[in-house]
């Protein structure tokens, strides 16, 4: 009898490479899992980018798709206008200028979705939802299976996985599954998120939406210590203030 597959999906690392660690050694193991597959945000918002990039581009076990932010920081170093503005801009350039430029092609040669068969079921992966210029749609802040379906009616995909909005989404219609395994590395408690789908062979899947524990302290202080640009924002928006539990 031939066994399910079974992947991992992260999303929205955002430069944090101790959560990212953290997923990796849980993901190791789990000897269910073959593949993992990344949606994007690798950098950006987290100050830890070669660590991550080391971490990611190291493995043969991930694909992955572009991120908003990724993309971002990417124009900026090909000399281009980035839609970012005031202290994002100002963060985005300040990652770019520490961004070590052996990873540079790496990154630019991810595409910004990644379409896969597995056991006849067909899945899209995508950092989020794209318009027809290939442009990243404004985050939907009240998402609904009735919403999803206007956006990816008369395609074919069984599945869609995305990121970007970091909250978890587990969507059901009768054409498709959607899923988002939430931000890997912005997060407001010390858990790290990931998701694990097992495809059974008669098309069945089962979603695990899983958090994983680890030691934020370092990763949160050095923002101080580096004056990381819109630093005060990002810890109190994406991280909730954590860092003040250690001051």
């Amino acid at each position: 009898m031939e066994k399910d597959s079974v992947i991992a999906i992260i999303a929205d690392i955002h430069g944090n490479s101790a959560a990212l660690k953290a997923v990796l050694d849980d993901i190791e193991k789990d000897k269910q899992i073959e593949h993992i597959i990344c949606l994007g945000d690798l950098i950006g918002i987290g100050h830890e980018t070669n660590k991550v990039l080391e971490l990611l581009f190291s493995r043969e076990d991930i694909s992955f798709v572009m991120g908003n932010h990724d993309e971002e920081v990417l124009k900026i170093i090909d000399g281009k206008e980035p839609e970012s503005v005031g202290e994002e801009r100002e963060h985005h350039e300040w990652i770019a200028s520490r961004l070590d430029v052996q990873y540079i092609p790496k990154l630019r040669s991810i595409a910004k979705k990644h379409t896969e068969k597995l056991d006849e079921i067909n899945f899209l992966f995508l950092h989020y939802h794209l318009n027809e210029k290939d442009e990243f749609l404004q985050i939907d802040n009240q998402p609904s299976t009735k919403r999803l379906e206007e956006i990816y009616e008369g395609t074919d995909y069984d599945v869609v996985c995305f990121g970007h909005h970091h909250a978890i989404h587990h969507f059901k219609s009768k054409n498709r599954l959607y899923v988002n395994p939430n931000s890997l590395g912005c997060t407001p408690k010390a858990f790290v998120p990931y998701s694990k789908l097992q495809i059974g062979k008669s098309g069945a899947i089962d979603v695990s939406f899983l958090e994983v524990p680890y030691d934020n302290k370092e990763f949160l202080l050095a923002y101080e210590q580096l004056n990381v640009p819109a630093k005060d924002i990002i810890l109190k928006v994406f991280h909730g203030e954590q860092h003040l539990n250690y001051m």
